[in-house]
């Protein structure tokens, strides 16, 4: 099939994935309410304690490391919606229509795409609301949120081949949840680096998760709390980004779609 025809019929897949969460609004209530909770509670209840006396530096810190957190958490979504497909045989449905194969998996990744950019939008409001303030330019915020989205899009591809992997929502739910969980925590997401003990202060510098909270941080002008580092990923935390980006869609583009035929042929 042409390019053409494959986009249009991942255009319609991600038309279908957004009507689904039109009709079952739970969905996008509970992806937001996530995010806003951890802002609350580490503006309030944490940021004192972390901060020391300037809580409201720690809140403009804090914001990078949610994004980049709920995007990478966010993500799950697109496993999970997968999962279910094919365990309700969605996916059996799908491939007895004339449509390209990669249709499936376009059309899923797009729609997170914009169920992302609503959950941004969430919490950059409840952001303003608790103080966190962009101090760039326009530009340069733009490039901020487009870095969040870019890296949460590869990221998604990630959770795609893992879903197709263990067609079963619980098992991917909790499985996911055991990788990602430590790998946002061991980060620059919510504590300074140097407040971590050597080895894994050395894990969290080269942690991608830590370049795109940095590179979102500097884009945004929130770096009050931010020390400088020796890390190389740190010191070009935007490059280094796109370096993962490219490796991650390079990797698991063709292995996702690899498993999406072993899917479709059991």
């Amino acid at each position: 099939m042409s390019a053409a025809t494959t986009l249009t019929d991942g255009l319609i897949v991600a038309k279908r994935n957004l009507i689904k969460i039109r009709r079952v609004p739970e969905l996008l209530v509970f992806t937001t309410l996530s995010p806003i909770m951890f802002v609350l509670l580490f503006a309030y209840v944490f940021g004192g304690a972390i901060a020391g006396g300037d809580p409201q530096q720690y809140r403009e810190f804090l914001m990078a490391g949610i994004f980049a957190q709920t995007g990478i958490f966010g993500a799950t979504t697109t496993g999970a919606g997968l999962a279910d497909d094919v365990q309700k045989g969605i996916i059996d449905r799908f491939r007895s229509l004339p449509m390209a194969p990669s249709a499936v998996l376009t059309g899923r990744t797009v729609s997170d795409v914009v169920n992302n950019v609503i959950v941004l939008v969430v919490m950059s409001l409840t952001g303003l609301i608790v103080g966190w303030r962009i101090r760039t330019s326009v530009a340069e915020a733009l490039g901020g949120y487009l870095l969040l989205l870019l890296f949460a899009y590869a990221i998604s591809w990630v959770m795609a081949w893992v879903g197709l992997l263990i067609p079963s929502v619980e098992v991917l739910n909790q499985a996911s949840f055991i990788v990602i969980f430590p790998l946002t925590f061991l980060a620059n997401t919510f504590v300074p680096l140097e407040s971590l003990p050597g080895p894994l202060e050395t894990f969290a510098a080269w942690n991608p998760v830590s370049a795109i909270t940095q590179a979102a941080r500097e884009l945004f002008g929130n770096t009050a709390l931010v020390a400088p580092s020796d890390a190389w990923p740190l010191q070009h935390p935007v490059v280094y980004t796109l370096i993962w980006v490219v490796i991650i869609l390079a990797v698991f583009v063709p292995l996702t779609n690899l498993q999406y035929r072993r899917a479709a042929s059991r």
